[in-house]
Parts: C-alpha cells; structure tokens; sequence
C-alpha cells in the first residue's frame, strides 16, 4: 500500500513539474518561425516552399552571408525542409548556423558547423553539426541556397571604371621623346 502510495505522489509530483515548465498552450519550436524572428525575412510556411516564396521578393543566391538563411530542400525523414540563418562564415564552404529543431525537438542551437560538400562549392550539398553524435552528421542534405535579408553579396568583384585614354612614350626621334595616345 505504501508503494502505490508513492508512486501516485511521484506521478503527481511529474505532472506539477511538467505543467510548470511547459503549459498546455505551448508548442514545440519549429524551424520556420525561429528562421523568420532571427533573420527578418518575412515567410511563412513549410521550410521546403521558402525558396519558391522568396523568388521576386528577397535576393537569393550560392554565396553565404550573415544573416542570410540557407534553405534546405526536403530529403528522407526531413520532408518538410529546413530554414537556419547564418551567423557566421568561416570560409567559402564553412559557416556556422542559428536554427532550431535540428538536434533535438524543439531545441535551438546557437552557432553549429555547416560545411558545403557539394562537388560544384555551390551549397546545394550541405553536412550539419548533430548534438547527439557532437560532430557533422553523417546525411548529406541538399539545399536550395541562401536567401538574403538585405541585398545579396557579389559574386563577383566590382568591375573597374572605364579605362581613359593615356599617353605613353613611343621612342625618341632625333632625342625628341614622341608619344602616343591609347584608348
């Protein structure tokens, strides 16, 4: 009798705890929203669709930037995408990201590895840093490419202001310095 007992006031005593700590009304934090509050891009729906949304109304492209949120296609068990904002670059095919329900459901994780290990260094095959195995997990996962808050980086360096035309010394001619114009 004294263990039934005891057992109630234990199963009690969890169920107090845990109605404490996580009210009936709250909901496991997703991807999508946490994407949106830290990254300031405005969209809404399954990870997967953020790629398609953003064409027309955010810049998109291979080159990560912070703040930029790389868009993951749906692949295996994650079918309905991911969304994780770059908080820092380490190199062209290394950033670390912000994101949430990743490692574990409902977690957030704050600056984890990302590697790009697509063939082409485009980012559409990315590694991520798993909590459970703490290291970069073992599925290679396709993704889309960074969407950007702001403007999108350069691909390519600024390109030089036209060139003017200059004189430069030809020869000399009965040691007269000639010169020639060069457009």
């Amino acid at each position: 009798m004294q263990r039934k007992g005891f057992a109630a006031r234990f199963a009690l005593m969890v169920m107090i705890l845990f109605g404490a700590a996580m009210p009936a009304s709250a909901k496991i934090l997703q991807c999508v929203p946490f994407a949106r509050q830290v990254s300031g891009i405005e969209i809404r729906g399954n990870a997967y669709t953020w790629w398609a949304q953003a064409e027309g109304r955010y810049a998109r492209g291979q080159v990560p930037q912070v703040g930029a949120v790389l868009a993951f296609a749906a692949h295996g068990k994650m079918r309905l995408g991911h969304v994780a904002m770059v908080s820092a670059i380490l190199s062209d095919r290394e950033v670390l990201l912000t994101h949430a329900n990743w490692s574990r459901r409902g977690g957030i994780e704050r600056d984890v590895r990302a590697i790009d290990v697509s063939p082409a260094g485009d980012w559409s095959q990315v590694r991520v840093w798993y909590g459970p195995m703490r290291d970069l997990g073992l599925t290679v996962y396709p993704a889309h490419g960074f969407i950007y808050a702001g403007t999108a980086p350069l691909l390519q360096p600024i390109q030089p202001a036209p060139m003017v035309p200059v004189q430069i010394a030809t020869g000399t001619a009965r040691g007269i310095l000639t010169f020639a114009t060069v457009d």
